[in-house]
C-alpha cells in the first residue's frame, strides 16, 4: 500500500464509529522512543519518518528510535525545531526559540540544521538579519529601486514552514517574511512579494507600492513606500509549496500566492499571482493560508483557511492521501477522516492503541506518511496507522520525563510510577499508571481515598509479559470527580501486587 498525503487545516465534525482490542498490550522500550510527546512538524521520504521539536529519526515503523549527534543547539535547549523537510539523504530543519521580551514570550528564528547524508553529520545556517546599522536596505525589482525597512531582531520570525527541492530552499518566518537559498543554506535571500491586494507583481511594471507607516504629530499613520513584511500581511509567511509543476506556492496573511519562477529567477524578477479573500462562494474561506501541500496522485492542491478575524477560531491539520480518495483532517477539535476525497467527513472517536490512548483534550498537529503509514503528530504522543484510521499504533516516552515533557536518560529506573504526579484532572485529564508484569493474566487496578476506601476499580487481561500503563481520569466509578488529596493505587497482577501514592489537585 503506498499512501502519498498533504497536510492542510479545516475545522469539521462528524460521528464515526471503530473497534478497539479490549486485552492491552505491553509498551514498547520508553528509551529508545521518542524524545518529547508533543510533536508538531513530521517529514518522510521512504520509509524513513523524521520528527520535531527534538530530532528524531524512525525507519521502517521501528521500536528503536534515532537521535543524532553534532545538533548541540537542539540539544542544550537553546533551539527546537519548527519545520522540516527531507528528500532521500537531505534533511533540513528550520530552528527557533522562545524570546523573552518586554512584551512577554515571543516565538523567533533561530537558524537551520542541514544534513546531506541522512543526519549523519549536520551544518548550522544562521537566520539571516541585517546586523549593520549602515547596510543598504534598498533593493531593485524590475529595474526600480525601492526602500525594505531593516530586519534587525529574530522575534515573531520563527521558521514555520521549510520546503526545498535540489539546492534551493524556501523558508517562511513571519515577519521576516519568504526567505530563499539557492545554495543549501550557505546564504540567503529575502524574496520580494505583492503588496497587500495586489492581483499580480511582475517586473514590467515599476509603480508597486508596499504600505509602511510614518507616524507624524498631525497623522497616526500616514502611508509611505517602505517594503515592511510587520505592516504588510501579505509578506507575512506561514506556509510554502514547490509543487510537482515546480511552482512556488507562499501562504500569508494575505492570502495564497503563486510564482512560476522562484525556484530559479533572480530576485528582481520573480512574477507572482496573488489570490486574496473576496468572500465569495468559490473563493478562499478565508485570507491566512497556514499550511499547503498537494496530491501528487491528481495535482490537486490543498490549503489552510484560517478566519484570523474571528477571534474564537482555530486551525486544524489534513492530510491528503492518494490512495482511494482518503483525507484525514485533524486540530484542536479532534480527527476526522473522509474516504472520498473530502465530499463528506467522520470523526475519530477517541484515539486508542492496545496499549495505551491518547486524552481526549489531545490536538493533532502535523503529519505525513511513509510508504504504507499514515503519520500523525499531536500534542500527546505520535500516531500512526497501515488502514486508513480502522486501528492505531500511539508512540510516546512515557519514562523519566523531566521539565517541559521531554525525555531524561539520567532519572533513576523504578518499576512502577504515575505520571504526572501530582495530577490535576483540569490540567493532565489523565494519570497514567506505568507497571511490569512478569506473567499474562488478569490485572486489577484499585484506586483508594485517603481513608482507604475503595473509589475506582478496572481489569484488564494482558496476553504477554512486558511493560504496561492504566489509565485515571479523576473520577470514581459512577463517573463523579473526587476531591483533592492524596490517592493510593494498587495494581494486582497474577504474581504480584504493586501499590503507589497519587497526589490530585486541581
Amino acid at each position: 500500500m503506498k499512501i502519498s498525503i498533504s497536510l492542510l487545516f479545516a475545522l469539521l465534525a462528524v460521528c464515526f464509529k471503530s473497534v478497539f482490542a479490549q486485552e492491552i498490550n505491553p509498551l514498547v522500550s520508553e528509551f529508545n522512543s521518542i524524545r518529547q510527546n508533543g510533536v508538531s512538524s513530521l517529514a518522510s521520504t521512504g520509509d524513513t519518518l523524521w520528527i520535531s521539536p527534538a530530532l528524531n529519526r524512525n525507519i521502517q515503523n521501528s521500536s528503536e528510535w534515532f537521535r543524532p549527534s553534532g545538533i548541540d543547539f537542539i540539544d542544550d535547549g537553546n533551539a527546537r525545531v519548527f519545520s522540516l523537510d527531507v528528500a532521500g539523504d537531505t534533511v533540513v530543519a528550520g530552528l527557533g526559540f522562545t524570546s523573552e521580551t518586554l512584551a512577554g514570550p515571543q516565538p523567533a528564528g533561530f537558524g537551520y540544521y542541514i544534513s546531506i547524508d541522512g543526519g549523519d553529520t549536520w551544518r548550522f545556517s544562521d537566520f539571516l538579519l541585517d546586523k549593520s546599522l549602515d547596510e543598504d536596505t534598498t533593493f531593485v525589482y524590475g529595474g526600480t529601486t525601492y526602500t525594505r525597512k531593516r530586519i534587525i531582531v529574530p522575534e515573531q520570525s520563527p521558521p514555520y514552514n521549510i520546503v526545498f527541492k535540489n539546492d534551493v530552499i524556501f523558508s517562511t518566518n513571519w515577519a521576516s517574511g519568504l526567505l530563499r537559498s539557492q545554495d543549501l543554506g550557505e546564504t540567503w535571500e529575502r524574496v520580494v512579494l505583492p503588496p497587500f491586494g495586489v492581483s499580480e507583481l511582475i517586473p514590467e511594471k515599476n509603480d508597486y507600492f508596499w504600505r509602511d507607516c510614518l507616524v507624524t504629530v498631525n497623522s497616526p499613520c500616514e502611508p509611505v513606500n517602505i517594503y515592511n513584511s510587520v505592516r504588510d500581511d501579505n509578506l507575512k509567511g506561514f506556509s510554502v509549496l514547490i509543487d510537482s509543476k515546480n511552482r512556488v506556492w507562499y501562504g500569508g496573511a494575505g492570502g495564497i500566492n503563486i510564482s512560476d519562477n522562484a525556484l530559479t529567477a533572480p530576485i528582481d524578477s520573480i512574477r507572482w499571482k496573488n489570490v486574496g479573500f473576496n468572500n465569495s462562494n468559490n473563493g478562499l474561506l478565508a485570507r491566512w493560508i497556514i499550511e499547503i501541500k498537494e496530491d501528487t496522485s491528481n495535482g490537486r492542491i490543498w490549503m489552510t483557511n484560517w478566519i484570523a478575524e474571528s477571534s474564537g477560531s482555530i486551525y486544524a491539520g489534513i492530510d491528503r492521501n492518494g490512495k482511494d480518495g482518503y483525507v484525514f483532517a485533524g486540530g484542536d477539535d479532534g480527527l476526522f477522516i473522509s474516504n472520498d476525497g473530502g465530499e463528506s467527513w467522520i470523526q475519530s472517536p477517541q484515539i486508542k492503541s492496545s496499549t495505551t490512548s491518547l486524552k481526549t483534550s489531545v490536538s493533532f498537529q502535523g503529519a505525513t506518511v511513509t510508504k504504507n503509514r499514515v503519520w500523525i503528530g499531536t500534542s500527546d504522543g505520535l500516531i500512526s496507522t497501515n488502514d486508513y484510521g480502522e486501528s492505531w499504533e500511539i508512540t510516546r516516552v512515557n519514562f523519566p520525563l523531566s521539565g517541559g515533557n521531554t525525555y531524561d536518560a539520567d532519572a533513576k529506573s523504578v518499576s512502577s510510577y504515575a505520571y504526572p504526579n501530582p495530577f490535576s484532572p483540569q490540567e493532565h485529564e489523565i494519570v497514567r499508571i506505568r507497571f511490569d508484569a512478569d506473567k499474562t493474566g488478569n490485572v486489577l487496578l484499585r484506586i483508594f481515598d485517603f481513608e482507604m476506601n475503595l473509589i475506582y476499580e478496572i481489569d484488564k487481561n494482558i496476553s504477554q509479559p512486558g511493560g504496561y500503563e492504566l489509565i485515571w481520569n479523576g473520577k470514581d466509578n459512577n463517573n463523579r470527580k473526587v476531591a483533592n488529596g492524596p490517592y493510593f493505587y494498587s495494581i494486582k497482577t497474577t504474581d504480584n501486587t504493586i501499590n503507589g501514592k497519587i497526589l490530585l489537585i486541581e
